[in-house]
């Protein structure tokens, strides 16, 4: 029987308290082993009236400068995305492409892909991989 009020509906068995979620503190041995930086997708290359699809323009994380953004040249990006239909047991489709070189002086950089982005990516997040790497 349940009493007005009370958390344990069977008084016979002792009440234990739900636990509190744990908190999860990043120490110095516990780093992350992400093998990309993040980027967002933020356009093509453009001029005033039209557009270059076959050139995406990718914003990354940390970059800010032309000498960082050079360093990325060469480097694979990938453009995961979720589709409706599974292929082969998975949703999940990935288009690749490379960085081509640096795109004005903030760190923005250009980038090919195997088949050029959608208009919807606009926004999305990539990952530029960390390899070929020359050092």
């Amino acid at each position: 029987r349940r009493v007005h009020g009370s958390i344990n509906p069977d008084p016979d068995v002792p009440f234990i308290p739900p636990r509190p979620p744990k908190k999860f503190a990043m120490s110095a041995d516990n780093k992350s082993h992400r093998l990309y930086v993040k980027g967002k997708h933020i356009s093509y290359q453009r001029g005033k009236r039209n557009t270059n699809p076959g050139t995406s323009l990718l914003k990354l994380e940390g970059v800010d400068d032309v000498k960082a953004a050079q360093w990325y040249a060469g480097k694979r990006v990938a453009y995961v995305y979720r589709a409706q239909r599974a292929i082969q047991g998975s949703k999940i489709r990935v288009i690749w492409g490379k960085v081509t070189r640096p795109h004005g002086n903030s760190g923005v950089v250009r980038a090919k892909f195997k088949n050029n982005l959608p208009p919807k990516s606009f926004g999305a997040s990539v990952r530029v991989m960390l390899y070929p790497s020359s050092i």
